[in-house]
C-alpha cells in the first residue's frame, strides 16, 4: 500500500496548493501568516512567490534537523519543494477566479480556506513526513516543553509581524484563517485516516486470501 499512501500525499499537496493560490486571488482579504511573507518577500525582492515559500521551507527544514531530525522525513523534502512549485503552476496558468472587490470575495476566501483544510488533512493522513512548518514548531515545542498550540502561535505570530512590517498583505482574514482552516483540517485528516486504513485493511485481506489459495 505504499503506492496508496504516496497517492493521497500528491494530491493533498496539490488539493493545498490550490487552496494557497485561490487565497492569493483574494489577498486583498488577507491571507495566512505564512504566506504574507513570502508574498511581501516577493514584492520586496522578486523572484516569485513559490520561490519564496520554497527557501522559507527549506531554512525550517535546516533549523528542524539540528533541532529534532525525527520531524525529518523524505515527504517533508517533497513538501517543501513541491508546495511551492505547484503555486507557482497555478498561477501561470492562472484557473482562479477574479476578485470583484465586492461580499463574493469572502465566500471565495473561505472556499480558498476550506480546499486548503482538506488538501492539509489528505496530505498529512498519508504520514510520510512532517510538512517543513509543522516540523519546524513541534521540535521547537519538543526542546523547550511547550504547548505545541502556544508555539504555533508565537511562531506564526512572529512570522506575520515580520510580513506586515515588510508590507505583506494583512487584513480580517489573515486573523479568521485558523477558525476556518484548522478545523476543516482537524476533521479531513481523522476522515481520511480512517479511509488509508480502510484501503489497506482490505488489501491485506485480500493477500491473505490469495495466498491461502
Amino acid at each position: 500500500m505504499f503506492v496508496t499512501r504516496w497517492l493521497f500525499y500528491f494530491i493533498g499537496l496539490l488539493t493545498f496548493s490550490y487552496g494557497i493560490t485561490i487565497a492569493l486571488s483574494m489577498q486583498h482579504l488577507g491571507i495566512h501568516p505564512w504566506d504574507v511573507l513570502a508574498v511581501a518577500l516577493f514584492e520586496k525582492l522578486g523572484l516569485s512567490i513559490g520561490t519564496w515559500a520554497i527557501i522559507i521551507s527549506l531554512i525550517l527544514i535546516i533549523v528542524s534537523w539540528f533541532l529534532d531530525k525525527s520531524y525529518i522525513k523524505l515527504g517533508t523534502f517533497l513538501n517543501g519543494v513541491l508546495v511551492g512549485a505547484f503555486v507557482d503552476l497555478f498561477l501561470w496558468i492562472d484557473f482562479l477566479p477574479n476578485a470583484s472587490l465586492t461580499w463574493t470575495d469572502s465566500l471565495i476566501m473561505i472556499g480558498g480556506m476550506v480546499v486548503m483544510g482538506i488538501g492539509g488533512g489528505l496530505y498529512n493522513s498519508a504520514q510520510v513526513g512532517s510538512g517543513p512548518r509543522d516540523g519546524f514548531m513541534l521540535s521547537i515545542a519538543d526542546k523547550t516543553n511547550a504547548p505545541i498550540g502556544r508555539v504555533r502561535i508565537i511562531v506564526e505570530s512572529f512570522i506575520l509581524l515580520l510580513g506586515l512590517i515588510l508590507g505583506g498583505p494583512v487584513f480580517w482574514f489573515t486573523l479568521i484563517f485558523t477558525f476556518v482552516q484548522s478545523p476543516v483540517f482537524a476533521y479531513s485528516f481523522t476522515r481520511f485516516k480512517t479511509v488509508l486504513s480502510f484501503i489497506e485493511r482490505r488489501h491485506h485481506t485480500t493477500k491473505n486470501k490469495s495466498e491461502a489459495v
